[in-house]
């Protein structure tokens, strides 16, 4: 069985005990959170679509823990010109674990 559904604006596929990094939760490390915006639903070949979301159907998570993903360099030049910009980022992540898919 698998879902999906759309955590912190965006959209993910997920299955139980699937492992999903998401954009940083206001939520508390080995807390439970709940994401009621479920767009579709799949058992056994029986597929559920929501216009946009299921009622009633709701996805189960575990917060892991908190951390930054990998730092992505941004560098912008103009050839000839002398200008050269660099910048970085480092987005904030949350790991959630799936326990349940009820739908």
């Amino acid at each position: 069985m698998y879902a999906i559904v759309e955590i912190a604006g965006q959209q993910f596929k997920v299955t139980k005990d699937q492992r999903v990094f998401v954009h940083r939760l206001d939520a508390e490390e080995g807390t439970t959170v709940d994401f009621d915006k479920v767009l579709l639903t799949d058992d056994k070949g029986k597929i559920n679509v929501g216009a946009p979301a299921i009622e009633g159907a709701k996805v189960s998570a575990q917060v892991e823990k908190h951390l930054k993903g990998d730092k992505i360099i941004i560098f912008k030049k103009k050839r000839r010109k002398g200008y050269k910009k660099k910048n970085g980022h480092r987005q904030y992540l949350t790991e959630l674990t799936i326990k349940e898919i009820k739908g």
